[in-house]
C-alpha cells in the first residue's frame, strides 16, 4: 500500500514494540498489525434524534470492516441538534460545533495515524464538519449518512419538525385550534433520523453523493429501515477498497465535483447551508471556490424537485423516486453534470449512473424531467449591494413575488424580534433585520426559524422581508436573505440601519440595498461603536476570535 500511515505506529522491529503493546491491550493480534486501521467517526447520541438510530450503522460497518481484511477502531465524535437548540442560547453552538466536529476527527485519525476514515453522522453539522475534516486529513475516506427520519402524520397530513415551528406562529395568531397545535407536536417527529425535507443534514447528505463522497443512492434512506444499515456495510467494503488502491479525498473532491454538489442542491431546492458549508469544504480541501460560483451554477440549473421546505414531498418520498441519482443522470444527460469526476467507488461519476434511467419514473410527481421543472432557475440566489458587498444568500423557491421594499423593523437579536413577532407588531411589507448574529457577533451565527416559521404560520411569509447576519434553517423559506456579509459585529452596513429606513431585497437584480444616501451612512459610521463581546472565555469566545466572514464559510483555519 502506498503512503502506508501504519509504518509510524505498528511497523516491526524493537523500536515500535510499546506501540503494538499498547494495541494488544484493545485487542490487536499478530495477524493484525498487517491490516489497515480504519477509523470509524461514531456520532451515536441519545440526546439528538438525528444521531440515536446510528449505533446499529456503525455495528454493521464494523462488521464489514473485519470481514474486508481491516482492523477497525472506533471514536466518538460529538454532536448537537439544531432543532432542541433553536431559539436559545444553546443555538450558538450549532455551527461552532461544525468545527470541533471537524477538529475532533482530525485530532483521532492523525493522531493515531489511521490508514483510512469511516465518518458516520447525523444532524446538520456533522455532514459538513465531517468533510472538512476528510478534505484535511486526506487519507482515504468515506461518508456515511445517518439516515431521514419518517414523515410525522396528523389528519391526513405530512409532518416534519417545521411543522412545529409553523404551529407556533399560526397558533400565536389564531388561525389554529389547540387540539391541531398540540397533535402536531406530538406526531411531527415518529422515529430516529434526521429532519424529513430537504433541510440542511438532507441537503448535505445528498450532495456527498453527487461529489462522490458517498456511496450512491444511499443518502436518503430512512434511518430505521434495513437497507441503512447494510449501505453502512457497504460504504465499509468500498472504504476498505480505497485504501488498498491508495484512493484519497483529495482525488475525488475538485473544483469539477463541488459544481456536481451544488447543481445537486439547486435541482433538489436545498438549504442556505450548503453555500457556507462548501465554501468551507473547498477550503479544507485546496479548492478554489468563491461565492460568486454558487451563483454562476443557480443560473443554469433548474429546482427539478418539489420537496419540502416550500414544496410537497419528503426525503423518504424522494428516495423511491430515484432519489438523487436520478437527479444526477438527468442533469449528466442535459450537460450540467461533469461525468469524468472520481467516485470514492474507484469509478466515474458517468460510470456509476451508466443504468440509470435518463428520464424520472412517471407514476411519480416529486422528481420532474429536465423539459418541465418547478423554475427554471435554481433557488439559492447570491445578492449583493451596499448592504452586502461581500454578498449573501436568498432562498427564493416557494414565493409569489421575489422582491421587496419596505421599511426595516431592527432588532439587535433574535429573541428580540422573537418577541415582536408573536406580538403582531410586524406588519405586511415590513423588511426586518435581524443583526449581531453573524459568525463573530453572536457568535456562531444562529439559525432564525422560530422568526421565520413563525411569520409563515402568521401568514406573513409572503409579505414581510427577513435579513440577517445570522443564517437561516434548511427548513426555512419565505422572503429571507442570511449571511450578510460583512457583518454587524464588525461593521457592515447592517449594523448602521435604522428603524424605518427603506430596505430593498430584489432577488431577481440580485441586489440587497439600503435606500439611504453614502453621506448619511458615512456620518452614521464614524459614530457607530462595536459592542462589548458577548463572551469573554471559553469555546465561543475562542471561536469569536478565530472565525472568518460568512462570505468565506466561517472557518476557524484560514490561511495567514
Amino acid at each position: 500500500m502506498a503512503d502506508n500511515r501504519r509504518s509510524r505506529l505498528i511497523t516491526q522491529g524493537p523500536a515500535r514494540s510499546p506501540n503494538r503493546a499498547m494495541l494488544r491491550a484493545v485487542g490487536f493480534g499478530d495477524g493484525d498489525f498487517d491490516k489497515p486501521i480504519v477509523g470509524v467517526a461514531n456520532g451515536h447520541s441519545t440526546m439528538n434524534p438525528c444521531n440515536a438510530g446510528i449505533q446499529p450503522l456503525v455495528d454493521s460497518a464494523i462488521a464489514a470492516l473485519h470481514a474486508a481484511g481491516a482492523k477497525p477502531q472506533v471514536f466518538g465524535v460529538p454532536t448537537i441538534t439544531d432543532g432542541i437548540g433553536m431559539g436559545t442560547e444553546a443555538m450558538k453552538y450549532s455551527l461552532v460545533s461544525r468545527e470541533v466536529i471537524a477538529d475532533a476527527i482530525e485530532t483521532s485519525v492523525n493522531g493515531q495515524a489511521m490508514d483510512g476514515a469511516l465518518v458516520v453522522g447525523g444532524c446538520d453539522k456533522n455532514m459538513p464538519g465531517g468533510m472538512m475534516a476528510l478534505a484535511r486529513m486526506n487519507v482515504p475516506a468515506i461518508y456515511v449518512y445517518g439516515g431521514t427520519i419518517k414523515p410525522g402524520k396528523w389528519k391526513g397530513q405530512d409532518l416534519t419538525v417545521v411543522s412545529v415551528f409553523e404551529a407556533v406562529g399560526a397558533f400565536s395568531a389564531g388561525r389554529m385550534s389547540q387540539e391541531d397545535f398540540t397533535g402536531i407536536e406530538k406526531n411531527a417527529c415518529p422515529s430516529v433520523g434526521a429532519c424529513g425535507g430537504m433541510f440542511t443534514a438532507n441537503t448535505m447528505s445528498s450532495s456527498f453523493e453527487a461529489l462522490g463522497m458517498s456511496l450512491l443512492g444511499s443518502s436518503q434512506m430512512a434511518a430505521p429501515d434495513a437497507e441503512k444499515a447494510d449501505s453502512a456495510a457497504e460504504s465499509a467494503k468500498v472504504l476498505v477498497e480505497a485504501v488498498r488502491k491508495n484512493l484519497k479525498p483529495r482525488d475525488i473532491i475538485t473544483r469539477k465535483s463541488i459544481e456536481n454538489a451544488i447543481a445537486l442542491v439547486m435541482a433538489t431546492g436545498g438549504s442556505t447551508n450548503a453555500v457556507l458549508h462548501y465554501l468551507a469544504i473547498a477550503s479544507a480541501a485546496g479548492v478554489k471556490w468563491t461565492i460568486d460560483d454558487f451563483e454562476r451554477v443557480r443560473r443554469k440549473v433548474p429546482v427539478l424537485c418539489d420537496l419540502k421546505p416550500s414544496g410537497k414531498y419528503v426525503a423518504v418520498d424522494f428516495h423511491r423516486a430515484g432519489g438523487v441519482p436520478q437527479v444526477l443522470k438527468i442533469l449528466l444527460e442535459n450537460g450540467i453534470l461533469h461525468g469524468e469526476c472520481m467516485t470514492i467507488h474507484g469509478k466515474t461519476m458517468a460510470e456509476m449512473l451508466k443504468d440509470v434511467p435518463a428520464q424520472p419514473r412517471k407514476d411519480q410527481e416529486v422528481i420532474r424531467p429536465w423539459s418541465n421543472p418547478i423554475y427554471r432557475q435554481g433557488h439559492l440566489a447570491i445578492l449583493k449591494g451596499n448592504l452586502a458587498p461581500e454578498g449573501c444568500v436568498a432562498k427564493i423557491t416557494g414565493l409569489k413575488k421575489i422582491s421587496i421594499t419596505g421599511p426595516a423593523r431592527v432588532f439587535n437579536s433574535e429573541p428580540d424580534a422573537m418577541k415582536a413577532i408573536l406580538s403582531k407588531k410586524i406588519r405586511p411589507g415590513d423588511v426586518l433585520v435581524i443583526r449581531y448574529e453573524g459568525p463573530k457577533g453572536g457568535p456562531g451565527m444562529q439559525e432564525m426559524l422560530a422568526p421565520t416559521s413563525a411569520l409563515i404560520g402568521q401568514g406573513l411569509g409572503d409579505s414581510v422581508g427577513l435579513l440577517t447576519d445570522g443564517r437561516f434553517s434548511g427548513g426555512t423559506w419565505g422572503m429571507v436573505v442570511g449571511h450578510v456579509a460583512p457583518e454587524a459585529y464588525v461593521g457592515g452596513t447592517i449594523a448602521l440601519v435604522k428603524e424605518g429606513d427603506s430596505i430593498t431585497i430584489d432577488a431577481k437584480k440580485l441586489l440587497l440595498q439600503l435606500n439611504v444616501p453614502a453621506k448619511l451612512l458615512a456620518a452614521r459610521r464614524k459614530k457607530w461603536r462595536a459592542p462589548k463581546p458577548r463572551y469573554t472565555r471559553g469555546l465561543l469566545a475562542k471561536y469569536m476570535r478565530l472565525v472568518s466572514t460568512a462570505s468565506k464559510g466561517a472557518i476557524t483555519d484560514s490561511e495567514a
